[in-house]
This record gives structure tokens, C-alpha cells and sequence, in this order.
């Protein structure tokens, strides 16, 4: 077999393994996470309809790369090759489709980014819950709005008294809308649900709103996928999406759990709280108690 030949069928090859394996990962279901959020299936279509496009050109071009190396090599044709300098018909051709392809993709992809990006709910919306998400070497701090607001009878809010708090792990209530307020205590983060197709960089010194609506209950992966530093590896987390029921009693028990462990007369949380980690002296302790405590919060910041 000559020269040519052989790059022909090694064209030829790559061709079909790759749409082999593209197919395979359809049919296997291994190609995307299961969808469990509202606004995830148009990012889908319009993933799909990018991979459908990108596709068929792939497949042309290297069907195009086999059959001009099989038949045209120069051990087969023994005639010169002729030469031009070129058609302006055609390069205006192929310079016009990939222009006009581009722009379909661009106003095809629009409300899919709207949803995603520009639509962002109100957060006196009833229907939707808010919490706040901090990132941080090499963690997820969440932080829900207390049980009760400040007058009876009022929803809680965040920087109200109260405050529940979790890390690494996050509840929702399924088909509700989640606005998540998305902050960085120190370098650049990102935010990855990718069952809820949500992903968002953490930039410190901006509080980034993120929402998704989730309508499968479950566990699902929450990840940084953004290079944080030497314990990026291990910042993982979990999102739990279940019954609004359900999510009231994770609240409550949280509720129950950080009033536990707080004297008479103080406050669970302080309002407003943004990176302080420390908490509020017991007013109650000795001086040689809080002396002691506080070496031992050092260590631990310098631990992490």
C-alpha cells in the first residue's frame, strides 16, 4: 500500500471512530448528567443542535480528507497537479455561511442565555428562595434566611436575625425558584450543578446572582470548576432537592440545632454577618475562657 493510501484510511478511520464513540455515548446515556432542572432542557437543545452542526462538517471534512488523498496521491496519478490562484466566488462563499451560521447560533442561543443570565427573579417573590452561597478555600458556605423575620408574622430574610447556615451542603425545595447569591472570600471559584446545568464563576468582592428552578428531587453534585489553589480536588459538595415539606423540617432542625448551642439571651447569628468566623464572646465566660479560645481559632484558620 503506498503513502497516500494509508493516510486516506487513517482519515478514514478517525472518522468513523469518532462518530462512533459519539453514538455510543447517546445510545448509553453517558453523554450528559440526567437533566433535573426546568431551564436545563434549552440548554440542552441548543447543546445538542452545536454538536448536530459541528457534526456534519466534521463528517464532510474528513470524508473530504479520504477521498482526495485516496484518489488524488501521487503514486496513483501519474499527470501533474494544475494549479490555480484561487476562486473569489468560492471564498466568498465559504466565508458567507460560516458568517450567517454564526449569527443563527447566536440568535437561536438567546433565550436560553436570557433564562439563564438576564431573567433574574425578585427576590420579594413568595415563590422563590433565597440563600446565599460563600466560596472558600476549599469549601461551600450557605447561609438560608431565619425561620421568622424580624415582625410576627414576617419571612424571614437574609441579614435578619436567625440565620441558619450549612457548608457543603445545600436543601431546596423542588419546583421552586433558587436565587442564589454567589460570593468569594478569597480567590476565583465556580459554582458547578451540572444536573442543574448551572455553572458560575465566584469573583471576590461581587455578589453574583444565580437561579434554577429544580424539578427532580434527589442528590446531586455541587463542584468548584474553576483551578482554586492545591485543594481544588476536594471541593465538593451536595445539592438536596426534595419536597417542600421535607425542606421545612431541614430548616427547622437546623433552627433547633444552632439555638442549641447559643446562652439565653443571645442572638443565633449576628445580622449582616459577611466573613467574620469568629463568634461572639460569651458575656457569661471568664477572661482565662475566652483567652484560651482564641489560640485555638488561629490554629484552626491556619489550618485551613
Amino acid at each position: 500500500m503506498n503513502v497516500g493510501k494509508f493516510w486516506s484510511l487513517f482519515f478514514l478511520t478517525v472518522l468513523i471512530f469518532g462518530v462512533g464513540v459519539f453514538v455510543y455515548g447517546a445510545a448509553a446515556g453517558i453523554w450528559l448528567p440526567p437533566l433535573a432542572s426546568e431551564a436545563g432542557a434549552g440548554i440542552d437543545r441548543l447543546f445538542m443542535f452545536i454538536l448536530w452542526l459541528t457534526g456534519v462538517v466534521f463528517v464532510a471534512t474528513e470524508f473530504a480528507l479520504f477521498w482526495f488523498l485516496w484518489k488524488y496521491n501521487s503514486e496513483s496519478n501519474a499527470k501533474p497537479a494544475r494549479f490555480t490562484h484561487g476562486s473569489h466566488t468560492l471564498e466568498v462563499v465559504w466565508t458567507i455561511l460560516p458568517a450567517a451560521t454564526l449569527l443563527f447560533i447566536a440568535i437561536y442561543q438567546m433565550n436560553a442565555w436570557a433564562e439563564s443570565k438576564m431573567r433574574v427573579p425578585k427576590e420579594d417573590d413568595p415563590n422563590v428562595v433565597v440563600l446565599e452561597v460563600r466560596a472558600r478555600q476549599f469549601e461551600w458556605r450557605a447561609r438560608y434566611p431565619g425561620l421568622h423575620g424580624n415582625n410576627p408574622g414576617e419571612r424571614g430574610k437574609l441579614g435578619q436575625q436567625g440565620e441558619l447556615f450549612t457548608v457543603n451542603d445545600i436543601h431546596v425545595p423542588v419546583n421552586k425558584m433558587i436565587l442564589v447569591h454567589l460570593k468569594s472570600e478569597d480567590v476565583l471559584h465556580s459554582f458547578f450543578l451540572p444536573n442543574m446545568r448551572v455553572k458560575q464563576d465566584a469573583v471576590p468582592g461581587m455578589n453574583i446572582p444565580v437561579w434554577f428552578r429544580p424539578v427532580r428531587m434527589g442528590t446531586y453534585d455541587l463542584a468548584c470548576s474553576q483551578l482554586c489553589g492545591w485543594g481544588h480536588y476536594k471541593m465538593m459538595g451536595r445539592l438536596t432537592v426534595e419536597s417542600e415539606s421535607d425542606y421545612r423540617a431541614f430548616l427547622e432542625r437546623l433552627d433547633r440545632e444552632q439555638n442549641a448551642t447559643v446562652p439565653s439571651g443571645q442572638a443565633a447569628a449576628p445580622a449582616n454577618a459577611e466573613t467574620s468566623n469568629v463568634p461572639a464572646p460569651n458575656p457569661t465566660a471568664s477572661n482565662a475562657e475566652i483567652s484560651n479560645a482564641a489560640p485555638s481559632k488561629v490554629a484552626e484558620d491556619k489550618s485551613e
